[in-house]
């Protein structure tokens, strides 16, 4: 199988997700924020604080998130929590939650 994000529709279909570049972070957010179903909200459960993450499976572990939930669905959520007056800092976390999710959904 390719690497890369994936979804998988209700008929169990695999669609490869591609990339896009958004005008304006306002765009992005709004995209975003219209994931929330209202009717059914997630349910998260709190699986680990300062929780570390191999990058592969059976790996050994490369990364660290502050908080590790997952949903009723076994969806995993990664929470890092930092200042945002620190840009630099921001970007570095950023680019790290991508890579762990990338690694994670491949």
């Amino acid at each position: 199988m390719a690497s890369g994000v994936f979804l998988i529709q209700a008929d169990r279909q695999l669609v490869e997700m591609s990339e896009e570049n958004y005008g304006q972070e306002a765009d992005f957010q709004e995209l975003l924020a219209n994931q929330i179903n209202d009717a059914q909200p997630r349910r998260w459960l709190l699986i680990s604080r300062e929780a570390v993450l191999p990058s592969e499976e059976n790996g050994s572990d490369r990364w660290s998130v502050d908080h590790l939930f997952l949903d009723q669905d076994a969806i995993p959520t990664l929470v890092e929590v930092n200042r945002s007056c620190d840009t630099r800092i921001f970007r570095k976390i950023v680019e790290a939650c991508a890579s762990t999710s990338l690694a994670y959904a491949g």
